[in-house]
């Protein structure tokens, strides 16, 4: 039991818009309750110690709140008086760094840059009164993060155990030409129900997100499993004997071996050596395939499993009359190629995608920064969809 933080409280789990789906699917896996879910946010409850196990295991989340108070507040001195009211001192070391994040929709408040001023005062002011000594404060996320909600009169103040965001899984060293988000691949994944034993391709893989978080996802290993620093590491009370237990616990869940092949194809040598750079430190690169090749060419093994394509979305201008050639031929692909396999193509171009010209099963929506996206799924039926049946 976590001395300073005792109790059971609201946790709430950032993710990207339209992956708050994915995160509820792992908090139940890991026998959280969902209490509420909106699209970007999972609220669970439990103690400052499960933070620990939530860092840790979570592949589709951005970052870990544990709630510290909340309080009702209709302007900013009303904010300063109740966040200085909170017992600081015993959260945090007053030789250590922090750092304010908000959101905040409240009308006495134009600029939320004033918010974080004020809050950031209130708790800079505590600790000189209680401890004599200020503790530096500043922008960077890479020690105590104090997460404040405050929309119109209420307001809930988080501690951010995260730090840096959870998103991103630490290995990838070389990106290449906007490469998906390590925690949106791993939703796609999720979301294209492949079973972490069958066959998974990804053509025109670029820097290889997908192939590698689909090796992590098969070995069942931790994302946070190789992170050295998170947000909760630097609040008083930090119990590192229970950080390196659940460290040996998911350890022991990981495997050894897995019977799934994955393979990746790009046409670009500079894509392709990046994708293996990054699988290397993933630790994953023996567990995949790489081929320097047209996807067209892309090895299918017989049988089924999952492909995957993440094509361009014609953003620039005079870009999607020549895409929509290449659209077209992804189709030819999945159809002449891939029988047996589900085929999926996640892209941020609808009217694209319409050039495929199968018919989808399924449309699931995701956002790829700011762009509003969909995972396209076609069965690839090997014969006759009837003799499939």
């Amino acid at each position: 039991m976590n001395k300073v933080f005792p109790y059971k409280s609201a946790i709430v789990i950032t993710c990207f818009p339209q992956q708050s789906q994915w995160v509820a699917r792992e908090l139940e896996a890991m026998n959280f309750p969902i209490v509420q879910q909106n699209i970007s946010e999972v609220e669970t409850e439990g103690y400052m110690d499960d933070c620990y196990a939530l860092n840790l295991n979570l592949r589709t989340a951005s970052r870990v709140l544990f709630q510290l108070q909340r309080f009702r507040a209709i302007n900013a001195d009303e904010l300063y008086v109740k966040i200085k009211a909170i017992p600081w001192e015993n959260y945090m070391n007053n030789d250590g760094y922090f750092t304010v994040t908000s959101y905040v929709k409240n009308d006495s408040i134009t600029d939320d840059r004033y918010a974080n001023l004020r809050v950031k005062d209130a708790i800079a002011d505590r600790m000189t009164e209680k401890t004599g000594r200020r503790p530096d404060s500043g922008p960077d996320r890479d020690q105590v993060v104090v997460h404040v909600y405050w929309k119109e009169d209420a307001v809930r103040v988080y501690f951010d155990t995260s730090g840096q965001t959870i998103a991103k899984h630490g290995y990838r060293k070389l990106p290449y030409k906007a490469p998906l988000n390590e925690s949106l691949a791993s939703a796609i994944l999720m979301a294209s129900e492949w079973d972490r034993a069958s066959t998974f391709i990804n053509p025109m893989c670029g820097s290889g997100t997908l192939a590698i978080e689909a090796a992590l996802l098969t070995l069942n290993r931790a994302p946070g499993i190789h992170r050295e620093h998170f947000g909760f590491m630097f609040l008083k009370g930090f119990d590192r004997d229970s950080w390196e237990g659940y460290k040996r616990l998911a350890t022991l869940k990981e495997r050894k071996d897995t019977s799934a092949k994955i393979i990746a194809s790009d046409h670009n040598k500079d894509a392709l050596h990046a994708a293996r750079e990054n699988a290397k430190t993933a630790g994953v690169e023996e567990l995949i395939d790489f081929v320097h090749c047209d996807y067209k060419e892309t090895p299918i093994p017989e049988g089924m499993g999952v492909v995957v394509m993440n094509p361009e979305y014609g953003e620039r201008m005079g870009e999607e009359e020549e895409l929509a050639i290449a659209y077209a031929e992804m189709g030819d692909f999945l159809k002449q190629r891939c029988k047996g396999y589900t085929g999926f193509i996640f892209t941020g171009n609808l009217d694209l995608a319409k050039k495929v010209g199968l018919r989808t099963t399924v449309k699931t929506p995701f956002f790829n920064a700011r762009i509003e996206c969909r995972l396209l799924r076609y069965d690839i039926y090997d014969g006759s969809k009837k003799g499939k049946k």
